[in-house]
């Protein structure tokens, strides 16, 4: 009986210490659950460490030293750098949809507008290559006899601005669609004899700076709360995307305008370059982040900016009365004006300095300067547009 109720007591006594080791274990596991829930919750900008403080008027919801699983899906949270990500990685497929759109659109024809430009193109064209290739592209109607004898005799430049407006039926008024068609036609022969579409790199140069300052811009402002060392290679690559898109924001302005006049070109697209990589290089410096340097880096890619404004004058000086300088120097002004709105925003930290706290989440001045960075970006991309239609159409 005694052995039985040692064996009873001993039973109790395991049943015991196992459910002691349960509530143990179970305990263990919620705290490690609850831990990680506190762990990866947002903070407060006074629990910051030093390398995060940067805006000291948005006031919570930081992301402080998570690990990179962590910090990677916070792209799809809501925290105080959600639209900062956002913005730009947006901009970033807007500019790469806008690259691949560029690619499908060399231009192998022009439109009627194109035709008043012809006698420049015809001055240096082969006439007898374009002779032949007219006389064989030409359909042979009866009431196109006229301006294939016209193409014989070498009247081109009669033909186009005189023959074309006549009407092209037997009847007593101009047949309108019969004349847009026919000028359609030949406006289409004709370009691809003496219009070449001349070099994109300056333009997609462009793009890709714009790009690769959206994906930087984007992807410093996801991963820079992992660790110090991931913020200082981020930082490093944010100024390294901003000074590429002012620098190459030059190529396609300069390339364009100054491509008949190698010295210019070489010297503005030059300078420009050379002020970029100097702009990369002092931002590699560990003073160049800090908060008391905002001023500093915003005022010097404002300066590189500005200094857009000496080829833009000696373009208006070398071609004055053109519309396409007007339209481009239009654009390039607009983009002007946004970045620096950007700058000065970025600058100044407004609002979120007159309402600390209330612009944490969304409305503060990076995610302004981020969307105006864009709008002149985008802006500069139709100014691009108008430089190689001028060039296409006018050459040299």
């Amino acid at each position: 009986m005694g052995g039985d109720n040692s064996k009873g007591k001993d039973s109790i006594g395991l049943l015991e210490n196992d459910g002691g080791e349960r509530e143990c274990c179970g305990r263990e596991g919620k705290g490690k659950r609850l831990w990680k829930k506190v762990k990866y919750q947002l903070v407060e900008y006074h629990s910051l460490p030093a390398f995060l403080r940067d805006n000291e008027y948005i006031l919570g919801h930081y992301r402080s030293e998570w690990p990179m699983k962590q910090v990677l899906l916070s792209i799809f949270t809501i925290h105080n750098e959600t639209l900062n990500v956002w913005t730009h990685l947006i901009g970033f497929f807007l500019f790469l949809a806008l690259t691949i759109y560029t690619a499908m659109q060399v231009p192998n024809v022009i439109d009627l507008n194109s035709l008043q430009h012809l006698p420049d193109f015809l001055k240096n064209a082969d006439l007898h290559k374009l002779q032949s290739e007219l006389l064989t592209c030409l359909p042979s109607m009866p009431d196109l006899q006229r301006l294939r004898d016209e193409i014989s005799s070498w009247h081109i430049k009669e033909l186009l601005y005189n023959c074309l407006p006549v009407r092209f039926s037997s009847s007593n008024h101009t047949d309108v669609c019969v004349l847009n068609n026919v000028k359609d036609d030949l406006a289409n022969i004709i370009a691809p004899l003496v219009i070449s579409p001349i070099t994109r790199w300056p333009f997609y140069a462009f793009l890709g700076g714009a790009m690769f300052c959206l994906l930087a811009s984007s992807v410093c402002h996801l991963l820079s709360c992992h660790s110090e060392r991931v913020s200082y290679i981020m930082l490093r690559l944010d100024y390294a995307g901003i000074a590429a898109l002012i620098s190459t924001s030059f190529y396609p302005p300069v390339y364009y305008s100054f491509m008949c006049y190698p010295f210019f070109c070489n010297l503005y697209m030059g300078s420009i370059t050379l002020l970029g990589i100097a702009t990369i290089l002092v931002s590699l410096l560990p003073v160049f982040q800090t908060p008391e340097f905002r001023t500093i880096r915003a005022s010097l890619f404002l300066g590189m900016g500005l200094s857009g404004a000496i080829p833009i004058m000696h373009k208006l000086f070398l071609f004055w009365g053109e519309p396409e300088v007007f339209y481009t120097t239009g654009y390039e002004i607009l983009m002007g004006v946004l970045y620096g709105l950007g700058a000065l925003v970025y600058a100044t930290r407004i609002p979120e300095r007159w309402m600390p706290g209330k612009f944490d989440i969304a409305g503060h001045s990076h995610q302004l300067f981020h969307v105006l960075v864009v709008a002149g970006a985008y802006t500069h991309y139709h100014a691009g547009l108008v430089y190689l239609r001028w060039r296409d159409l006018r050459g040299c």
